[in-house]
């Protein structure tokens, strides 16, 4: 394989990680920057070192990624280019209109796409697959579910507090919910690309087995935080404004449900859509005070984006392998 070709794939996955940069990575922050607890630049920086640190901690999900979607004997340079390009390009267009996407589903759905362009459906392994079913079947309802309950659970313990020393003690532990956040987004968002990268290796023949070097971890978490502080204020935005009016309490209880549904999906490889989890947290905290305070229509926009997500990301790789098949 020429070293050209595994340098323009890889450059291309990097590209990817930087777009998942600022559409995916200020899930971890939107909420305690639209509070006003941190000054933007403030939350970036602590995202940024924290989504290293959480990348950090394990490798199950890259695991999952790099191994378990499609047979990594099946595949070539060109369908990992091809399913890089894929999620560039509906990414970025979906952050033009300000909509937080799933990378996670981009991702599967990109290298699922180019997989079947490439070998057929004998490329996919069933076993990764369930590991994403699970996750698109958990992560809303998981994330719905524990914010309502954590926003239940807060007015109860506080009920008796006034109002205005329950708001200077959730102003700090906020702080402490969204670095818990930013952690756990590393720890599963920030492995998916570093498990592409390392298969890009293994295709390209100077990996003989796969493997995660700590050099990798590093230079693609790295990469998503320089994306998160070039271009995430637009996803900030919808996220932490457009969906239901918060406060720093309702910060700290979406930040900590979601948090903790992310951090159980990472210990079991699960690739999760931090996306759909920390949204739909939003909206269960919303609908604590009443329904009429989550702004369902955005809600709206957000699900459809989402359900778009694998049929287009999953085609576009799929015309794109194909085309590098009939000139490479």
């Amino acid at each position: 394989m020429p070293e050209a070709a595994i340098i323009v794939v890889l450059l291309l996955v990097l590209g990817a990680e930087f777009v998942n940069g600022f559409t995916d990575a200020p899930n971890a922050i939107a909420t305690v920057v639209s509070t006003r607890v941190l000054r933007p630049y403030t939350a970036i920086l602590m995202a940024s070192v924290l989504n290293v640190a959480g990348a950090l901690s394990g490798t199950a999900v890259a695991m999952t990624i790099g191994k378990g979607i499609v047979k990594p004997e099946a595949i070539d340079m060109q369908t990992i280019a091809a399913a890089m390009v894929g999620i560039i390009f509906w990414s970025t267009l979906a952050w033009r209109y300000g909509l937080p996407t799933s990378e996670s589903h981009a991702l599967v759905a990109g290298l699922a796409g180019a997989g079947l362009a490439t070998s057929g459906t004998s490329v996919l392994l069933w076993d990764g697959w369930l590991k994403v079913l699970i996750g698109i079947g958990f992560s809303t309802p998981l994330g719905f579910l524990g914010g309502l309950l954590m926003m239940r659970c807060i007015y109860w313990l506080f009920r008796r507090a006034p109002r205005h020393r329950a708001g200077q003690v959730f102003g700090r532990l906020q702080v402490l919910s969204s670095a818990f956040m930013a952690f756990g987004h590393g720890s599963n968002d920030a492995q998916k690309f570093m498990g592409v990268f390392a298969l890009t290796f293994v295709l390209g023949g100077t990996f003989q087995h796969f493997h995660i070097p700590t050099w990798i971890i590093l230079l693609c978490a790295g990469t998503m935080g320089v994306g998160t502080a070039c271009g995430g204020w637009r996803i900030m935005r919808t996220m932490g404004m457009g969906i239901t009016k918060l406060k720093p309490v309702h910060g700290f209880a979406a930040e900590t449900a979601s948090g903790l549904v992310i951090m159980l999906a990472s210990t079991f490889g699960i690739p999760l859509s931090t996306t759909h989890t920390i949204n739909t947290a939003i909206m269960g905290v919303g609908a604590t005070r009443r329904l009429s305070a989550v702004r369902w229509g955005v809600g709206a926009e957000i699900v459809s984006a989402w359900i778009l997500t694998f049929p287009v990301c999953g085609l576009i790789a799929w015309l794109i392998a194909k085309v590098l098949k009939l000139f490479l």
